[in-house]
C-alpha cells in the first residue's frame, strides 16, 4: 500500500515524469493506431515498430551514448525507410499487403537484433539498458527524454486534433476528397510521419516488441463502444493512458518486470471487458438484446394467434390450443402467457384464453402494423401479395409509432391489406 502512496501522490518528481510521459505516450499512440485501424492498415504500424530497431543500433552506434537525439532520429529515418519500402513493393510487386509487411518487420528486426548483439559484445560501458527497446522499461524514462518524446507526443496529438476532418476524409473516403481538391497524397504522408513518430516515442517505454498492440488495441477496444470518431478516439486515449500508468506502476513495485508486457495485459483486459460488456456491439449485451427481441417477437405471435382466433369468430381461446400452436416452444409460451397475464394484457379463465382492453389494443396494434407494412410492400415495392408476408412478420416488431404515422398517411389510412383483411383500429369491434 505503502508504495501505491508513493507512486501515485508523485512524491518523487521522476515518477511524475514517467507518468506525464506515458500519459502523453498512450494517448499519442491511441489517436495514431485508431485512424490507421479504421483504415485497415493496422499491421503497418507493427511492420514500423519492429522496423526501428536496427535505427536505435545505429543512433546509437553514432552517439557511443544512449543519446534521445541520436536514438529518435535513427529510429525515425528507420521507420520512414520501411514505410517507404512498403509503399514501393505495394506499387511495384504483385505480393499481397500481409506478405510485404511481414517481409519488412522480419527483415528490419533481424538486422536489428544483429546489430543490438554486436553492440553487446563491444562492451561499451554506455549500452546498459540498451536491450530495453526490445520490452520496454517507462521507469528508465528519464526528465531529458520526457522533454523529447513528450514533445513529440504532444505534436501528434495536436496535430490529429486540429486536422480531424482531412485525417477522418483520409481514412473513410479518400477518393473523394481527392475529387473535391484535398492533396489526399501529402495527408497520407503526413499521417506516416506522425505513426512512425508515434512508434519512436514509444518504444522506450513500450518496446518494439509490442508496440504494436499500443497503437491496435485501444482503437479496437474503443469501437465496441461508439461509432463517432471523437468519441473513438477519447475512449482509445484514456485505455491507453490508464494501461501505461498501471503498467508502469507493475515496473515500479517489481523492478525486474519490464513495462511493456504489463501495459498490453492491461490494454487486453480492457479489450476483453469491451468485447463482453459493450453497450449494443458487447457480446454479452447482443446476447440480452436478442433475447429480448425473440421473447418480445414470441408475444406478439402469441397476441396475434389469438387475435385471428377471434376475428375467425371464437368468443375464446383454449390455452391448449395456444399449445399446439407451438409444440417446440410450450415451455416458453407458458412462461410468455403468464407475462401477459401479469401485464393485464391476458385473462385466463378455466382454461380459456381472453383479451383485456389494453391486451385488445395491443393485439390489434401488432396485427396493423403487420398488415400496414404488407399493403406498402405491395404497393410501393411491386411485390406480390403472397409474398410480402415474411418481411411483414420481421418488420412489425420494430416498427416505431412515428413510422406507423407515416406508413398510414402514405397509404392514405387504408382499411383492407392486400389479401382483403380489415386492417384493425382500437374503436373497431371484433
Amino acid at each position: 500500500m505503502s508504495d501505491f502512496v508513493y507512486f501515485f501522490t508523485f512524491q518523487d518528481s521522476s515518477i511524475a515524469f514517467v507518468v506525464i510521459g506515458i500519459t502523453l505516450l498512450g494517448i499519442g499512440s491511441a489517436y495514431v493506431g485508431t485512424y490507421s485501424f479504421l483504415d485497415k492498415k493496422a499491421l503497418l504500424g507493427d511492420a514500423i515498430s519492429h522496423a526501428v530497431l536496427p535505427g536505435i543500433c545505429l543512433g546509437f552506434m553514432l552517439a557511443g551514448e544512449k543519446n534521445p537525439i541520436y536514438i529518435v532520429t535513427g529510429a525515425f529515418l528507420s521507420g520512414a525507410l520501411a514505410t517507404f519500402l512498403t509503399s514501393w513493393l505495394k506499387s511495384n510487386t504483385r505480393l499481397s499487403d500481409d506478405a510485404i509487411i511481414a517481409s519488412i518487420l522480419s527483415i528490419f528486426f533481424g538486422f536489428g537484433v544483429v546489430l543490438l548483439t554486436v553492440i553487446q559484445k563491444s562492451g561499451n560501458p554506455e549500452m546498459a539498458g540498451l536491450n530495453q527497446f526490445i520490452f520496454g522499461n517507462a521507469i528508465a524514462i528519464l526528465e531529458e527524454d520526457l522533454y523529447i518524446y513528450g514533445g513529440l507526443a504532444i505534436l501528434i496529438i495536436i496535430t490529429l486534433t486540429a486536422f480531424r476532418k482531412e485525417f477522418s476524409m483520409l481514412v473513410f473516403n479518400a477518393d473523394f476528397g481527392k475529387s473535391i481538391g484535398y492533396p489526399m497524397g501529402a495527408i497520407r504522408l503526413v499521417f506516416n510521419v506522425l505513426m512512425i513518430l508515434a512508434v519512436v516515442i514509444g518504444i522506450q517505454a513500450i518496446g518494439v516488441v509490442l508496440m504494436a498492440a499500443l497503437l491496435i488495441a485501444p482503437g479496437a477496444a474503443a469501437r465496441f463502444w461508439s461509432d463517432k470518431l471523437g468519441k473513438l478516439l477519447l475512449i482509445a486515449g484514456a485505455f491507453s493512458a490508464i494501461s501505461g500508468i498501471l503498467g508502469t506502476y507493475v515496473s515500479f513495485v517489481i523492478p525486474q518486470m519490464p513495462t511493456g508486457p504489463w501495459v498490453v495485459v492491461f490494454l487486453s483486459l480492457f479489450a476483453f471487458a469491451s468485447f463482453l460488456f459493450a453497450p449494443k456491439k458487447g457480446v454479452l449485451s447482443r446476447f440480452i438484446a436478442r433475447r429480448y427481441y425473440l421473447k418480445k417477437t414470441h408475444k406478439d405471435h402469441l397476441l396475434k394467434l389469438i387475435f385471428h382466433g377471434l376475428e375467425g369468430g371464437k368468443k375464446t381461446f383454449p390455452i391448449e390450443e395456444i399449445y399446439e400452436s407451438f409444440p417446440y416452444r410450450k415451455r416458453e409460451t407458458k412462461h410468455t402467457i403468464n407475462e401477459l397475464l401479469k401485464t393485464n394484457l391476458l385473462t385466463l379463465n378455466q382454461g380459456l384464453i381472453d383479451f383485456t382492453p389494453k391486451g385488445k389494443s395491443e393485439a390489434k396494434r401488432i396485427v396493423r402494423l403487420h398488415r400496414l407494412w404488407e399493403l406498402y410492400l405491395n404497393e410501393y415495392m411491386n411485390i406480390a401479395p403472397d409474398h410480402v408476408h415474411d418481411s411483414a412478420e420481421k418488420l412489425e416488431h420494430i416498427l416505431t409509432p412515428e413510422l406507423e404515422a407515416l406508413l398510414e398517411n402514405r397509404l392514405n389510412y387504408p382499411k383492407l391489406d392486400p389479401h382483403q383483411e380489415a386492417i384493425p383500429r382500437d374503436n373497431d369491434e371484433l
